[in-house]
């Protein structure tokens, strides 16, 4: 038994001693949109929650939906997303896919007994940094109300 044993392992302690719960968010952007507004909001200097780690995709429409509940089921607390808007994907049609499975995600979801909150999909464009600093921490926001997830 090491001595931070008696820690909780999920969030961290506040001034009082009682836990808090921070999620951890895995964020799947593509690489032509949103990766970069991600980067936009960071060199803009635009606050969102550190909870996120980012995997960049080629495209979103090539994240299958077990990558997905792999992250969900392996301490992942939420995933959230992020393509082209529709009509832009440098794919031609790889967000649609994405939305389309997206369906498929929400079902597995149900199957896993895991909360919808845990998972969206949000069209971000390059230029929108600041929109994705919002998407960001209201993705965090949702998944605190839900709670850590089961499966950590």
């Amino acid at each position: 038994m090491t001595p931070n044993s008696a820690l909780p392992t999920l969030g961290t302690l506040d001034t009082l001693g009682t836990s808090h719960f921070e999620p951890l968010i895995i964020t799947y952007c593509c690489y032509w949109c949103s990766y970069t507004a991600a980067d936009l909001a960071g060199t803009s200097r635009t606050q969102y929650p550190p909870n996120t780690r980012m995997i960049r995709v080629q495209c979103s429409g090539m994240v299958h939906p077990n990558l997905v509940i792999d992250a969900l089921t392996n301490g992942a607390d939420g995933v959230l997303m992020c393509g082209c808007h529709e009509g832009d994907c440098h794919y031609r049609e790889g967000n649609l896919r994405a939305k389309a499975r997206a369906d498929a995600i929400a079902m597995m979801l149900e199957d896993f007994n895991l909360e919808p909150e845990r998972y969206r999909l949000e069209w971000v464009s390059a230029s929108e940094g600041p929109r994705f600093a919002q998407v960001a921490t209201e993705m965090v926001e949702q998944v605190k109300k839900v709670g850590p997830s089961p499966y950590k």
